[in-house]
């Protein structure tokens, strides 16, 4: 994989490092939303039920009460006919009626139904053994909260409207002026409709909720591929804007090293050989003429060959550092030092460690940071005295240069595209192998460190 394929996995798996928490944690926040909302359901049914139940009772109570105020009138004004008394009480009980499934009714002491509006078979029966579907005698039961001054009574009751056993909430009072036990009673349905009613309130709103809890994280996700999107472009363009920058700086140095060698070759080569040239043409007319001084004019050609020769060695070399093949790393670099003081009159400190074989790119990157290092104090420091060290170790290699020269701008000289491209191409050559590099200066104190980690330094 490429730089630029593996840099364009990296942002795709950052946005999906960005998205799964993003992803989870709207998913835990609608878990908990679900969870508060049943747990506020079930607090909202806790709290309502005593409510609603005691609403009920009162209701009860009042029917009740009206009721025995409808007939009191009855039993308390009866001249001597009491039977026809308590019929037109039953009779006006009856009519009394306040929906299908609630009503009043009567019984004795005994149990004996006397007025019951939607079970009159019951009427003139005893139903003192009546149990309902839980086991529990529900007349008794009735009879003896009216005997203790009334009172509730909750009982299984087969329900009119719909034929099956439902939970009903029975009040009761004693009339006893005819020893009647008066009652009616509520089904209790109405507190499961209004549990389902606050469920169903609840998931509705449950439901709303998650529906904005969704449509943000929706929001938020989109938001964050745009931004993902947005920052590929931008590094997309920052890339290729580095990549024409650099090929402009390679182009730049291969033209620099061009001329250099042209200039090298036109100046020196070409001049010293046509002073060999000049000097065997002299020879050869001096041996024609029988000179003797024709031996001294050949040993002055010969000298300037074998310089010819040495200048020819020291182009290749800068071409291609073949000493790096031939001597090594730590040896290349002393030999490079020597001839450096040797060429400039600038003393020169050499303390280079031994170095295991490394791969050819790390020695090569080395190998040229220095040899560009020596060059640009040759050419700008004005220095007198040079440190040149090589350390390795178990955190892998490291180069440092240090001169006394005048120093300069690290940061101008980079921005400037001629004088700052051999700076840039010493840090790119070294950061290219993952290494770092780093350059401070000051009149009197120049430091240039390059480093290479381990990693980089094994032989494959």
């Amino acid at each position: 994989m490429g730089t630029h394929g593996f840099r364009l996995h990296l942002r795709a798996m950052v946005l999906l490092l960005a998205a799964v928490p993003l992803v989870l944690a709207i998913a835990a926040v609608v878990w908990v939303v679900r969870q508060q909302s049943d747990q506020l359901a079930q607090a909202q049914i806790a709290a309502m039920q005593p409510i609603l139940l005691q609403a009920r009772k009162d209701e009860l109570q009042h029917f009740v009460q009206s009721g025995r105020r409808a007939v009191a009138h009855l039993y308390e004004q009866q001249a001597g006919n009491q039977a026809q008394a308590q019929q037109q009480a039953l009779e006006l009980l009856r009519r009394m009626d306040f929906g299908n499934d609630n009503y009043f009714f009567v019984y004795d002491l005994q149990g004996n139904s006397l007025m019951h509006p939607r079970l009159p078979d019951l009427e003139g029966h005893s139903q003192w053994a009546l149990r309902d579907s839980a086991g529990a005698p529900i007349i008794q039961q009735l009879v003896h909260q009216a005997q203790a001054g009334g009172g509730f009574v909750d009982y299984m009751w087969n329900r009119p409207s719909t034929g099956r056993d439902e939970h009903k909430l029975g009040y009761v009072e004693l009339v006893p002026e005819w020893g009647w036990v008066m009652g009616t009673g509520l089904y209790l349905d109405h507190l499961q409709e209004t549990q389902a009613l606050i469920t169903r309130s609840t998931a509705a709103a449950v439901r709303k909720t998650r529906q904005q809890i969704l449509w943000i994280a929706s929001a938020a996700l989109l938001l964050v591929a745009a931004g993902g999107l947005a920052l590929n472009w931008y590094e997309q363009r920052a890339a290729d804007a580095k990549l024409r920058a650099m090929a402009q700086k390679v182009v730049h140095s291969q033209e620099d090293e061009r001329s250099r060698v042209a200039r090298e070759l036109h100046d020196g080569i070409s001049q010293q050989l046509v002073s060999v040239k000049f000097v065997a043409e002299s020879a050869l007319l001096q041996l024609e003429r029988g000179n003797t001084d024709a031996p001294g004019t050949l040993r002055q050609g010969i000298s300037l060959l074998q310089g010819l020769v040495r200048d020819v060695r020291r182009i290749s070399h800068d071409l291609r550092p073949t000493l790096l093949d031939d001597v090594g790393l730590a040896s290349a670099l002393a030999q490079t030092a020597r001839e450096f003081g040797e060429r400039s009159g600038i003393q020169v400190e050499v303390q280079v460690a031994e170095v295991p074989p490394i791969p050819e790119a790390a020695a090569t990157a080395m190998f040229r940071v220095a040899q560009e290092a020596l060059g640009n104090i040759e050419k700008h420091a004005g220095a007198q005295h040079v440190q040149l060290q090589l350390s390795y170790g178990a955190a892998g290699l490291a180069l440092q240069l240090r001169d006394d020269g005048a120093g300069f701008d690290v940061p101008a000289t980079l921005r400037q595209a001629r004088s700052g491209l051999g700076l840039t191409n010493m840090r790119e050559r070294i950061e290219m192998l993952g290494g770092s590099f780093s350059l401070a200066s000051a009149p009197g104190a120049t430091v240039l460190t390059a480093q290479l980690p381990a990693a980089v330094l094994k032989m494959d």
